[in-house]
């Protein structure tokens, strides 16, 4: 009902009652008030339209008579007088022959049906009778300035604003083209004033609505408003006497032209919030040059640029538009955030308070921020305000934005821009001691968005403080930084270890009383992952709670794998969550990959294995395997790396599998598993970069594969394919050169040799146990060239890399000779050609092949 008032500012024929709302425009200086008398009176003779007989002054005093009615019908809807009137009067807007017919019905629909009286339904019908064609010739005839127009170029953006700013509040309006071609010119009327020069915009907009197709009647781009001669000469003569037609001054008028006042400032505006909260709307502004523009406006202090400018401003920054915006527009953003930082620095402590929200929006992708030492220079200073700030008694309200800032703050640049030690510690103790009286509320208290907002920025800080806490120690050359949490003494550092213990015990009570509806909730979520979080890192602690809640976990995680669950306000949440991540579409595998390192850690246990096998845990982890290779292989030809979580996954299957073997050999989906690995590993093999997974699945499956007994002469296809691929990858690792020497990692394993030296090993001590189980296995051996290649290797090398690799292949070897007669003498006959080398060292292989 508010956008019909808007209406009532459009025509505000100067003879109207102003109501609350639009106390603003009667101050203004109009040249049409007799005017707009002469044209309702003209259409009232000609008998288009019914008016009222009051006079215009009256009129301009009027309350509530005239057929606009009483406060007390507010609500109730139309006489039959007035919905007679306002048929007509829509049958005028939509056919009358020129623009003083237009504004004559509007000025009768706002006097006679007020916005209070009026339904969705009507109020639909005007805004589709008033189109846009209306308001745009408007604003294109001000930036014209053409001579047929009787009303000066000020007027006609005042009408042409108000009128847009009216029916953007109807969706469908706000995202019609013909509105949307007007943009540019709102644009430039914020950043430099009604009536400058807006040529380029006014041509590109005056082009579109060519394309538009509209009527011969209706195509002027010259608003051509009908007053009699007399009037006409009348204001004529006034000009020619320095008087504008409404008796100010014309220096006056000039000068009032010239300026941005704040109704007109507040329609632009309104129009391009309207514009903005469409599904593409951030994209129809950016496209049209609204960064740019608003940067200006609020570089010039222009008219609300601060009040509307900024905010507006700041949700074309959030989500997914930030990265874009900030590539193409990152100078002025950062002349424009250095400002807000000196602002900020610059302000008393309330207003401090108010503009940290505003900052978190301004903020830069964690590129940009680290490339600029001007702007870490002056966030440090930010942070040298937000000290005293954090150290003062501060009510849960105030307190939230500055614990927001901080995360943000610590994303970007980490722990060191913050302070010092002691500082780093009470901000940690302050983000605990917030979700702490947030989430240890009676079960069924709903909390505040506001809250959920404070609570995930100290999240973040809590999940920060978990990593530097378990970071890898600073070698003793490297000095610590004095304004590193890794400074702090072991005192602080016990005290923040148990506050965030405390802090974690909160969040697992508030999970313990999430409901399934509630999946899709993203506070659920970010209270989820900053659990993992901690249990990434820590499972003894809080164990019994950890053992109580993994129904929900895994509950939760193969709820949104299997996409039950309702996806879209994640998705929203996913691209508007954190300054520095990566922005990553939701899949639904997202809560499971955060909950992974956990499931490492717990599956190693007995007690929570138990609990895990109860949940079918090796089902879900298989469907997450299965799901991600899909996604890895869909992304194309060049594969610049693996999901380091797959391999995550396959460190937990192995748990299962080293310490769970009659469920291995019993559970449906490590039959699913082992076919799933014999179509990915031959693939695999012949990925480089991807070596550490391969590594992973031919692990896996040769840990699986030792647990199957198959005493046939033969194999399954897809055994033989796995077992095929699996030789070929572990004859890779070792190169022995042409000269003696010792064996040395091969070229292609050498980079990721850290990672995956255990995994080759653990894979040849899982070959011999398949060959133990599956004797076929040996014939295949010695088709692939495996047992030469290895044979011929240890002779002619003098060592191995390392003992662990020797005994690795050792007890593979030793499992060949002990199946296959064949094999056993290939050994030997190397052994003895060979009795000075590797293979000479090898006691527990003689000893298989009865060497002395």
């Amino acid at each position: 009902m508010r956008g019909f008032d808007w209406l009532h500012v459009a025509v505000r024929g100067r003879q109207l009652p102003v109501s609350v709302h639009e106390q603003p425009w009667r101050a203004r200086r109009l040249s049409t008030k007799c005017m707009f008398a002469k044209v309702v009176m003209a259409d009232t003779a000609d008998g288009n339209t019914a008016v009222s007989s009051r006079p215009p002054g009256e009129e301009e005093q009027g309350g509530g008579e005239g057929g606009g009615g009483s406060e007390e019908d507010a609500g109730g809807g139309l006489t039959d007088a007035q919905r007679d009137v306002l048929e007509r009067c829509l049958h005028a807007l939509k056919h009358g022959k020129n623009d003083s017919h237009t504004l004559a019905a509007l000025l009768l629909i706002t006097r006679l049906c007020p916005a209070s009286q009026l339904d969705k339904p009507t109020l639909r019908r005007i805004f589709e009778a008033v189109g846009l064609n209306l308001p745009a010739r408007l604003l294109v005839t001000a930036v014209r300035g053409s001579e047929s127009s009787a009303l000066p170029p000020h007027e006609l953006l005042s009408l042409g604003t108000a009128l847009l700013a009216a029916l953007s509040t109807d969706p469908d309006m706000a995202s019609h083209p013909q509105l949307l071609i007007t943009i540019p010119l709102l644009l430039g009327i914020l950043a430099n004033g009604p009536l400058s020069n807006q040529q380029k915009q006014e041509e590109e907009m005056g082009h579109s609505q060519d394309n538009e197709g509209q009527s011969s009647e209706r195509s002027s781009t010259d608003i051509t408003v009908e007053i009699s001669a007399g009037e006409s000469h009348s204001s004529k003569q006034k000009e020619d006497d320095g008087t504008a037609s409404n008796g100010a001054p014309a220096s006056k008028e000039t000068s009032a032209c010239s300026s941005l006042d704040e109704a007109m400032a507040s329609d632009c505006y309104q129009v391009l919030t309207a514009v903005c909260a469409l599904p593409r709307g951030p994209d129809q502004l950016l496209s049209r040059g609204a960064v740019l523009a608003l940067c200006q406006a609020v570089a010039q202090n222009q008219t609300l640029s601060q009040d509307k400018g900024l905010p507006l401003l700041g949700r074309l920054l959030s989500g997914k538009t930030k990265d874009k915006v900030w590539s193409k527009h990152s100078a002025e953003l950062l002349t424009l955030l250095l400002r807000l930082c000196k602002d900020f620095c610059e302000s008393a402590d309330q207003a401090r308070l108010d503009m940290c929200s505003q900052l978190v929006q301004f903020l830069p992708p964690a590129g940009v921020a680290v490339d600029s030492e001007e702007l870490k220079g002056a966030m440090s200073r930010v942070c040298g305000e937000l000290r005293p700030m954090m150290q003062a008694k501060l009510t849960p309200r105030q307190i939230g934005p500055i614990l927001v800032l901080s995360a943000c703050l610590l994303d970007l640049y980490g722990w060191e821009l913050l302070g010092p030690p002691k500082f780093c510690c009470l901000l940690v103790n302050r983000a605990c001691v917030e979700v702490r009286m947030g989430l240890e509320e009676p079960p069924g208290n709903k909390l505040s968005p506001e809250l959920q907002h404070t609570l995930t920025g100290c999240y973040r800080i809590m999940e920060a403080a978990i990593e530097q806490a378990c970071s890898p120690a600073l070698t003793q050359t490297t000095a610590p930084s004095q304004s590193s949490v890794s400074s702090l003494s072991l005192q602080q550092s016990r005290q923040v270890l148990r506050v965030l213990e405390e802090a974690f015990s909160a969040l697992i009570y508030h999970l313990q009383q999430v409901d399934p509806n509630q999946y899709g909730d993203p506070f659920v979520f970010a209270t989820f992952r900053s659990l993992c979080s901690w249990l990434a890192e820590e499972t003894s602690c809080l164990k019994e709670e950890v053992m109580g809640l993994l129904p929900f976990l895994i509950g939760y995680s193969r709820s949104h794998l299997q996409g039950e669950s309702s996806e879209q306000g994640l998705s929203d949440w996913m691209a508007d969550m954190c300054v520095s991540d990566e922005r990553l579409a939701w899949t639904g595998k997202e809560p499971l990959r955060y909950l992974l390192p956990a499931l490492c850690h717990l599956s190693a246990e007995e007690g929570p294995r138990k609990v895990l096998l109860t949940l079918d845990t090796p089902a879900l982890l298989v469907d997450y395997l299965s799901q991600s290779w899909t996604s890895l292989r869909g992304k194309g030809g060049v594969v610049l790396g693996s999901d380091p979580s797959m391999e995550t996954v396959c460190s937990a299957l192995l748990n299962f599998t080293v310490t769970e073997p009659e469920r291995v050999r019993k559970d449906p989906c490590f039959k699913t598993l082992e076919a799933f690995l014999s179509e990915a590993l031959p693939v695999l093999v012949h990925k480089p970069r991807l070596l550490v997974l391969a590594a992973n699945y031919c692990t896996l499956g040769l840990m699986i594969g030792r647990l199957k007994l198959s005493p046939a002469a033969s194999a399954e296809a897809g055994q033989r394919r796995f077992f095929s691929s699996a030789l070929r990858f572990l004859r890779g690792a070792m190169d022995s050169g042409s000269s003696p020497g010792p064996v040395k990692v091969s070229v292609g394993w050498a980079e990721s040799w850290d990672e995956a030296a255990e995994l080759w090993r653990l894979g040849l001590q899982a070959l011999g146990g398949c060959v133990r189980a599956q004797p076929w296995i040996t014939s295949l051996l010695r088709e692939e060239g495996w047992l030469k290649h290895t044979l011929t290797m240890l002779g002619q090398c003098s060592a191995l890399p390392d003992q662990h690799t020797q005994e690795a292949l050792e007890e593979a070897l030793c499992a060949v000779a002990e199946q296959c007669t064949l094999c056993k003498q290939e050994i030997r006959d190397m052994m003895t050609r060979h009795d000075k080398g590797a293979l000479s060292c090898m006691r527990n292989l003689k000893k298989s092949v009865a060497m002395k």
